[in-house]
């Protein structure tokens, strides 16, 4: 059982403790209180009302209200859920307050193996019980596989176009290949149509899709106040990277990192190859990096426009100071526990 915590305007999955404070490597000091208790959340978003939807990896998805109220949202198809699998990210349409519409990522059993596939859907919430409506795929991850590193992170950026992370699937040379959709953003209108404007038009159809590739196991993706991507991604053995995403860029991934196979065998670093885009900030040794949102609120200004990334084998809340095109880690508050 894990449970979710108001932590200040932040809000992220602990362990099962109601109440604590948690001081930073720098001595500034958080207190989290106890709003609900979830199995296994994955992502949540916020509603205009201020109430959550929170997605749970076993394939429920819940109406969460900020006292701790919940109920179940109906209309949620089947998952496949194990391992890295399960439900995943939810996101709003930009104009979610007149058209409703929802889109969630999960992983579902397909052609004999998984893939991470996107659905958009319209919350019903006229009944007693709120339920999703017309549920249509609007993407696929492919090829399908039988390992992990989904990804599957969404995220809306300006102009209302649709981004989703597109995991290696764990096979690391699918991320230099434009025959598949492994190892890559991905760029798409609302409705799933791919862009004219997209940077790789001579590269087959599938390719029209990507936004850059050369990527691992993109967990984390968000916007800044200036419109600019910013994802992270779990390194193989340490190397864990933050990047801001250029269209056309490649990431490097297999051919450099920062870290090392896990055998141990050497990867080249990203100086080596300078042909690929350097991530903005790496850890050595690994944080595990998880959810990733860029602070924009008025509670704490000298925090306007950093990054703050959820540590899973660090077991902490990271704090990254971005200034222009230069992130560093700046504070780390550690909770001890995923």
């Amino acid at each position: 059982m894990m449970r979710l915590f108001a932590l200040l305007p932040l809000v992220v999955a602990a362990g099962s403790v109601q109440a604590f404070e948690v001081t930073s490597t720098v001595g500034t000091t958080l207190e989290a209180t106890e709003v609900a208790s979830f199995d296994e959340p994955w992502a949540m978003t916020f509603l205009p009302d201020g109430d959550l939807l929170v997605t749970t990896k076993p394939g429920r998805v819940f109406l969460t209200s900020q006292d701790g109220g919940k109920v179940e949202v109906g209309g949620v198809w089947e998952v496949a859920y194990g391992g890295q699998g399960g439900l995943g990210d939810v996101v709003l349409h930009p104009e979610f307050a007149v058209n409703g519409l929802v889109y969630i990522s999960s992983v579902e059993r397909v052609r004999g193996g998984s893939s991470a596939v996107v659905r958009r859907a319209r919350l019903d919430r006229a009944g007693d019980v709120p339920v999703l409506r017309d549920p249509e795929v609007i993407w696929e991850q492919t090829p399908a596989r039988r390992d992990g590193h989904f990804s599957h992170r969404i995220a809306f950026g300006p102009g209302g176009m649709l981004f989703i992370t597109s995991g290696d699937r764990q096979a690391q040379d699918p991320a230099q290949d434009f025959d598949v959709a492994l190892g890559k953003v991905i760029r798409l209108h609302d409705d799933g149509a791919v862009p004219a404007d997209n940077p790789w038009q001579d590269q087959g159809e599938l390719a029209k899709t990507f936004w850059t590739m050369g990527h691992r196991n993109l967990l984390g993706m968000a916007f800044d106040r200036e419109g600019r991507l910013w994802t992270h991604e779990m390194g193989p053995r340490h190397g864990d990277e933050l990047n801001l995403i250029e269209p056309g860029g490649n990431y490097g991934w297999p051919e450099v990192s920062y870290g090392n196979h896990y055998s141990g065998r050497r990867i080249p670093d990203h100086p080596a190859r300078p042909e690929f885009v350097e991530p903005k900030a790496y850890w050595v040794p690994a944080i595990s990096p998880a959810g990733l949102v860029i602070y924009d609120g008025a509670m704490f200004p000298e925090w306007q426009g950093d990054a703050f990334i959820g540590g899973l084998s660090s077991r902490a809340l990271v704090h990254v100071d971005i200034d222009g095109d230069t992130a560093q880690e700046v504070e780390r508050f550690e909770w001890n526990r995923r």
